[in-house]
C-alpha cells in the first residue's frame, strides 16, 4: 500500500476551469494559477483567454492527449528543479474525460506531490437538476464512437440499477439515443446541453420522445439516464442458460460469467466450471 503526505517539494496542481461561464472558477483556483511557476494546458489559446480575463501572466506548456507521453519527462525535470506546476484542460476538471492521466500517474510514481483542487465538472450540475434519483450513480463519460462497440458497452450497462451519466457530441446524439432505446428500453432521461453557457437547455423526458428532436440539439451534452428499475428473476434458469442469455445479448463469455456470478452470489469459478462443462 502506498501512502504519502504532502511535503515541501515541488507540486503539480490539478486546477478545474469553467465549463462555460468564466465566472465559474473558485478563488483558490485563481490564486493557484497566479502562484504556480508555469501551467500545462490542453490548448494554450483557450487557457490564454481565461488568464487574460483575470490578468494572469504565466508560461504555458502544451499538454494534451497526443503529447503526454513525450512531455512527461520534461514535467519531472521542472519539478526536480523546484518549479510548481498547474495542469488545466480547456474546460472542467483535468482527467475527467480529459487529458492529464498519463502525466499525473508519472508524477505520482516519481514521488512528487499531486494536489487536485475541487471545482467545475459538467456531470455534477447535470445530475443534480435531472430529476432522476442521484444515488447511486455511475459516471461513464464518452461511449465508443464505433456503433458495434457502443452497443456492446450499453449491453454491459443495461442491468445496472445505478443512474448512468454519459457525455455525448451533437453529431452522435441521435444514434446513441436510438441504441439506448433498443438496449435499455424506454427509460427516463435528462439531456443537458451547453451547461452554464448562454444557450444552456435541458430536456427531461422518455428516450423515445427525444430521438426525433435530437437533430436540433447542438453543443456539448451530458446525458443522465435512469437505471434499470425492473426486477428480473433468473431462478427459472440454470447457470448455463443464464450465461448463454448474456452471450446472446453480445457479451463475451468472460463478461457473462462475471455478471452471472455477481447476480447469483456465487464464485466465478463455479459459474465458469458449469458453463465450460456444458460447452
Amino acid at each position: 500500500m502506498s501512502q504519502k503526505s504532502y511535503d515541501d517539494s515541488a507540486s503539480l496542481y490539478l486546477i478545474p476551469t469553467p465549463i462555460g461561464n468564466l465566472e465559474d472558477i473558485t478563488i483558490r483556483s485563481l490564486n493557484t494559477l497566479k502562484t504556480v511557476d508555469m501551467i500545462l494546458c490542453e490548448d494554450t489559446r483557450e487557457t490564454g483567454k481565461l488568464l487574460k480575463k483575470y490578468d494572469i501572466q504565466k508560461k504555458l506548456v502544451s499538454c494534451h492527449e497526443y503529447n503526454e507521453e513525450k512531455i512527461k519527462d520534461n514535467v519531472i525535470k521542472y519539478l526536480q528543479e523546484g518549479y510548481n506546476l498547474g495542469l488545466v484542460t480547456d474546460q472542467g476538471t483535468p482527467i475527467i474525460s480529459d487529458p492529464g492521466y498519463v502525466v499525473v500517474k508519472y508524477v505520482i510514481e516519481s514521488g512528487f506531490n499531486v494536489i487536485s483542487l475541487p471545482g467545475a465538472t459538467a456531470f455534477v450540475p447535470a445530475l443534480t437538476c435531472a430529476g432522476i434519483n442521484p444515488s447511486p450513480f455511475l459516471f461513464y463519460g464518452f461511449l465508443n464512437a464505433k456503433e458495434s462497440k457502443q452497443r456492446k458497452e450499453l449491453q454491459s450497462l443495461k442491468d445496472l440499477k445505478y443512474t448512468l451519466i454519459f457525455y455525448e457530441a451533437p453529431h452522435r446524439i441521435k444514434k446513441t439515443l436510438t441504441n439506448m432505446l433498443e438496449i435499455f428500453g424506454d427509460r427516463n432521461i435528462s439531456i443537458n446541453r451547453e451547461i452554464s453557457k448562454i444557450h444552456e437547455e435541458i430536456y427531461r423526458d422518455k428516450i423515445s420522445n427525444l430521438i426525433d428532436i435530437s437533430d436540433t440539439m447542438k453543443g456539448e451534452m451530458v446525458l443522465v439516464v435512469e437505471g434499470n428499475t425492473e426486477v428480473v428473476d433468473y431462478s427459472n434458469l440454470s447457470i448455463v442458460e443464464h450465461v448463454k442469455l448474456y452471450v446472446e445479448d453480445g457479451m463475451s463469455d468472460k463478461e457473462a460469467i462475471k455478471l452471472v456470478a455477481k447476480e447469483r452470489g456465487v464464485a466465478k469459478s463455479i459459474v465458469y466450471k458449469e458453463y465450460h462443462i456444458d460447452s
